[in-house]
């Protein structure tokens, strides 16, 4: 599946009603771990609303984050979330949940499916899919 693919997948999962940014991120990407998606959702499932519902770091972001982890094995991690934290921060405008959905001249900053889309895609770039 190509990564524009997989960043759509993710969209529509979210939009569905039945996964939060998390579990979007982390099921459009389950090829990449040999975790199943439906496990990949429940280990997800708490990382919503920013951090568990405390409007900080993105759902979406903490997905990509846990995806990166499982890929490298945990080594060099810290890079690459660094990495795709700043990335995400430049295309978003913000990193915490809370900040991503001020509304500004009667807009978001940036709405879930495109922090959900951004997600996807930084996490392919960054890791080279």
């Amino acid at each position: 599946m190509e990564l524009k693919e997989r960043a759509e997948k993710a969209v529509q999962l979210k939009t569905s009603g039945g996964y939060n940014c998390s579990q979007a991120v982390t099921a459009a990407l389950a090829d990449q771990t040999n975790i199943s998606e439906e496990q990949l959702k429940q280990i997800a499932a708490g990382f919503c609303a920013g951090m568990g519902n405390l409007e900080a770091t993105c759902g979406a972001l903490i997905g990509a984050g846990m995806m990166a982890g499982l890929k490298t094995e945990g080594k060099g991690t810290l890079a690459v979330t660094r990495k795709m934290q700043e990335t995400f921060r430049e295309r978003c405008g913000a990193i915490k949940c809370k900040d991503l959905k001020t509304v500004t001249d009667g807009k978001v900053l940036c709405p879930c499916e495109e922090c959900v889309r951004n997600a996807v895609l930084i996490y392919g770039e960054v890791m080279g899919l």
